[in-house]
Formats: structure tokens, sequence, C-alpha cells
């Protein structure tokens, strides 16, 4: 994995999502409501507006705009209209506590897992 180091994992609520630009790729940091850390494409397959904007809730990320729903695991649609995936990166949490960071591969991984705090 070539990550690159994106965020502290303090500016990441639980649950929520925090925007940031990786290689210039638009990608959503997204903690669910279990405080797992996923990474995901920004952008909403159905309508071109960004996802962290969205509600979190459990390991699904809901857009703003129309209501698709997406898996934070896998990128696949779990509720309409959207209907095509969105990519999935890998992630990692390194350190603990305030100093903790999160990293960020964007290269397309859909059966990658979650980042847990610590590992």
């Amino acid at each position: 994995m070539t990550a690159v180091e994106v965020c502290k994992l303090v500016d990441v609520p639980v649950p929520g999502a925090l925007a940031v630009v990786v290689q210039g790729t638009a990608v959503a940091i997204i903690r669910d409501s279990a405080g797992h850390v996923h990474a995901i494409n920004d952008v909403c397959s159905h309508a071109d507006v960004a996802l962290s904007e969205g509600e979190v809730e459990d390991c699904t990320v809901e857009c703003w705009l129309h209501g698709s729903r997406f898996d934070l695991r896998t990128g696949e649609p779990s509720g309409p209209p959207a209907v095509t995936a969105i990519p999935v990166y890998d992630v990692m949490v390194v350190g603990d506590g305030d100093d903790a960071v999160v990293l960020v591969d964007i290269t397309v991984n859909a059966a990658r897992k979650p980042a847990v705090e610590g590992a």
C-alpha cells in the first residue's frame, strides 16, 4: 500500500465525514457509528455532489441531494436512485489518541476492511 497521510483521526467526527484531496482525487474520510474509519470517493455516482456532506449511519452514507445510500465497506449502492458503486480505498490509522493519523491509498480495493484506531 502506497499510503499518504491525509488528516488526524480527531478531525473526523463519529459518526461523520471529512473531505480531503489525495493526489488530485476527492476522498471522503468517514467514521461509522462504531468508530471504524473508511475512505471512499467523495463524489456520488448518481449526481456529482460530495458524499462527505451526507449523513452517516452504521456502515452507510446517504447522499444529501437525492438520498442515494452507499455501503462504506464495498461502495455498492444500497438505496436508489444510485445504481453504480463508488470507489473504496485502503485506509489505515497509525498511532493512538490525539496523535493518531489517517493514511489513505487511492488504489481501488473493494475487498479492504475499515481501519481500527491503534492498528
